[in-house]
């Protein structure tokens, strides 16, 4: 019998192994960005814009999609259709996936020259070597989802992990031999963005081949249930594809404005920036190593805890139960506020910190800067999250695509005049990352209150983890000041603030925990 919070526990190990993943591409990141330079750090970070972007249109929506209808079909113990709509997921991922990578592949020179004007020498290097990776990711999202949609995420997280080891040895290493490879030519940069990419592909088809051999074991038990079950599945495979691709699109689409604004964002910069090419280039680095990738780590959990409760509020929802569903969703917002809020509170006050110990070639107060104005995006985006998955979960599939579009467009709008008419420069960027998320949320719960009567649990999911990540944040920020006074080492003071944060949020929240229940 499913446990109570099962999906919970779950949702921890993903999120666990999401944050894992995160530490080991941040982690990588350091002797990859010292090796490839600033330059091929930008060359890399817009390539790898473009390629999420073409993810994102032919296999995002997979993982999701087959999650949420084998759910469906194993709450009802419909298992042949649980097959079948596996089945059929594969031939999709193989058809999307191989598209889109002989997309990327042969455009790379027309994205390079045309969609990005020449301003970002050598792009189309590093997205070639990138296109398999698509066809990789297609198959791997479906496999993942069949075994998501069965309630354990294990799989996902384990495979995610070895996804990343590979991804940084090789990143490392590739990018090495072919910065030293090509030392005398003009587009050496590119080759050493290249190499970066080399470890996404590899890491993606090692992550693939794990978990096909976890199927091939699984598949003989799989089988006897089919054989077992007793539901008779007529439906045509024209009506299962149909199925599949109408529950793919609404998240795709939903996906790809997000992505499609972080590409807006590059083409903004790159055409309306008042400085020099190389500058475009290292702001973008910066942009996307000191800002996007740091606040990328804690985003990570919410992905993960959104993966875990779609199958459990299907569930639920599928058997008519919206209380117990209502229930799945606060357990999930109180659980994403508790790790989203304080590492929004520790970005701002110790970023600076973070950057000088991680991106030493990075102009640190540029990076901490963007932390403080646009740390804040991480609980927006958890909540932007949680809610599209709860409302995929309750087959409102197409709401999240409209509020996404409505974001986008007063994304891109803002872009334009921040970056045309201030100032501001790349910190327009990140006031316009800040924003999107938020637009999201705000209309998701609204419509979440019209169709099931939720209301977001302010009090109880906000005030505990806000009222200790203000206590933590004012302590780490004395710590990290005078312990970098004291002992005139950025890394030994990080350290110390982070020891220090520990102790200092999780005290406080235990303290007001045990205080609520009495």
């Amino acid at each position: 019998m499913e446990k109570k919070n099962n999906f919970l526990i779950h949702g921890g190990i993903l999120a666990i192994a999401g944050i894992l993943v995160r530490i080991i591409g941040m982690l990588y990141r350091i002797p990859v960005v010292n090796i490839i330079g600033s330059e091929g750090n930008g060359i890399y970070g817009v390539a790898y814009n473009v390629y999420n972007i073409m993810l994102v249109l032919s296999s995002y929506g997979l993982p999701m999609a087959v999650s949420k209808l084998v759910s469906q079909r194993f709450a009802k113990g419909e298992y042949k259709s649980a097959k079948r709509v596996f089945n059929y997921s594969i031939t999709i991922g193989i058809i999307t996936g191989g598209l889109a990578a002989a997309f990327l592949y042969f455009g790379a020179d027309f994205i390079e020259n045309v969609v990005y004007s020449g301003n970002t020498p050598g792009l189309a290097i590093p997205l070639r070597i990138l296109s398999p990776t698509i066809f990789f990711v297609a198959i791997l999202g479906v496999v993942r989802g069949f075994f998501q949609g069965q309630g354990t995420m294990i799989p996902t997280a384990v495979s995610q992990i070895i996804e990343q080891i590979v991804n940084a040895v090789v990143s490392v290493l590739a990018g090495y031999l072919l910065m030293n490879a090509y030392k005398t030519s003009v587009n050496r940069s590119a080759y050493g963005a290249a190499g970066s990419t080399l470890g996404t592909a590899l890491g993606a088809l090692s992550a693939l081949l794990f978990m096909l051999f976890l199927y091939a074991i699984y598949r003989p038990r799989f089988k006897k249930m089919v054989k077992k079950d007793k539901h008779t599945d007529n439906q045509p495979a024209s009506n299962i594809y149909k199925i599949i691709i109408c529950t793919m699109i609404p998240i795709i689409l939903g996906q790809t404005f997000y992505q499609i604004s972080a590409v807006f964002d590059d083409i903004l910069f790159s055409n309306l920036s008042r400085t020099v090419i190389d500058s475009i280039t290292i702001d973008l680095g910066t942009y996307s190593s000191c800002y996007i990738l740091l606040i990328s780590i804690p985003q990570g959990v919410a992905s993960a805890m959104s993966a875990s409760m779609l199958p459990a509020m299907v569930s639920s929802f599928t058997e008519g139960d919206i209380t117990k569903a209502k229930e799945k969703l606060n357990k999930t917002i109180k659980t994403n506020m508790f790790i989203a809020i304080p590492s929004f509170i520790g970005l701002v006050v110790l970023g600076q910190g973070i950057i000088r110990m991680l991106f030493s070639k990075y102009n640190s107060l540029e990076g901490a800067t963007m932390l403080k104005i646009g740390a804040v995006s991480v609980v927006f985006y958890t909540l932007s999250t949680v809610s599209s998955s709860a409302l995929q979960a309750i087959d409102k599939m197409k709401v999240p695509v409209y509020h996404s579009a409505i974001s986008l467009l007063i994304h891109i709008i803002l872009d334009y005049i921040l970056l045309r008419f201030t100032g501001l420069g790349i910190y327009g960027l990140v006031v316009g990352n800040t924003l999107f998320p938020l637009v999201i949320a705000v209309l998701n719960f609204k419509t979440l209150y019209m169709e099931i009567g939720y209301k977001l649990p302010l009090v109880k999911a906000f005030a505990k983890p806000v009222i200790s990540a203000v206590i933590m944040g004012f302590f780490v920020s004395f710590t990290y000041t005078h312990g970098l006074d004291l002992v005139g080492s950025n890394f030994v003071a990080v350290v110390l603030s982070l020891m220090v944060a520990a102790i200092t949020y999780f005290g406080p929240y235990y303290l007001l925990k045990k205080k609520t229940r009495l």
